[in-house]
């Protein structure tokens, strides 16, 4: 029982989820969100596909940003693109390329490669996120020597769950200094539009890009599940009916 009472709790404190692949020589490796210094590499070569001319072309610069994520995953197959094709097949770069960027790309849909990578790009893609700004909050932690430290250690689910738990202390320093007071915070306390942004954000990191709305059932995912309760991956799941494999 009491090794059940321990399983439980630490299922309930996941930030993300590790998922393993299959290599071709039958080697596994398990997978979780790149570090965000690999994320910005692996996006930046990524857009590149928007200007691709042919299926091989989007093909071949998927494959490099696997090349890029195999750098964090598996170093010794991260030198080239000609020792990712020699070690996976096109299922296994797809899979991928999901776990390490939420880029949804699937041999089994009628859409070419090209247009399913650039659908995937405008719901995944980081370019307007204020990201030297989410650091900064994190950076005066004083854990990191530097910037480029913090980034090879943190990938953006993890960032946001540190912002939580730092924003999560400040509040409940304010509320026992406003209770001494005389004040119960709490009571006053509305949805304003920074607390609004700040829930969409969560909401977007933790569905993969899926949604931005807070409100959104597929919100419910990492720390938002957690702090909820309940939520995908805690006693919730579902099934996305655009996806051919569950059509009936």
């Amino acid at each position: 029982m009491g090794f059940v009472v321990w399983y439980n709790e630490i299922m309930a404190t996941r930030i993300y989820n590790v998922q393993k692949i299959k290599l071709i020589n039958g080697r596994e490796l398990e997978l979780g969100p790149l570090k965000i210094k690999y994320l910005r590499d692996f996006m930046d070569c990524f857009h590149k596909v928007n200007e691709s001319s042919t299926e091989d072309e989007a093909i071949s610069i998927l494959v490099e940003c696997v090349r890029i994520a195999m750098e964090q995953y598996c170093p010794e197959i991260s030198t080239s693109t000609e020792l990712i094709e020699d070690n996976m097949d096109l299922p296994t770069v797809y899979k991928v390329l999901d776990i390490a960027g939420g880029i949804e790309v699937s041999s089994n849909s009628e859409e070419n490669v090209k247009d399913q990578a650039i659908k995937s790009d405008e719901k995944t893609s980081w370019k307007d996120l204020d990201l030297a700004k989410l650091e900064s909050e994190i950076f005066t932690l004083g854990i990191w020597k530097d910037y480029d430290q913090l980034e090879r250690n943190l990938s953006m689910p993890e960032l946001v769950a540190t912002m939580s738990a730092i924003r999560e202390l400040s509040y409940q320093e304010k509320k026992f200094m406003a209770a001494i007071q005389g004040v119960d915070i709490d009571s006053q306390a509305g949805e304003t539009k920074g607390q609004k942004e700040w829930d969409d954000l969560k909401a977007r990191v933790f569905s993969k890009g899926a949604t931005d709305d807070s409100n959104d059932v597929l919100a419910l995912q990492g720390v938002n599940a957690q702090k909820a309760g309940f939520g995908i991956g805690l006693g919730l799941d579902y099934e996305d009916l655009k996806d051919p494999s569950v059509m009936l």
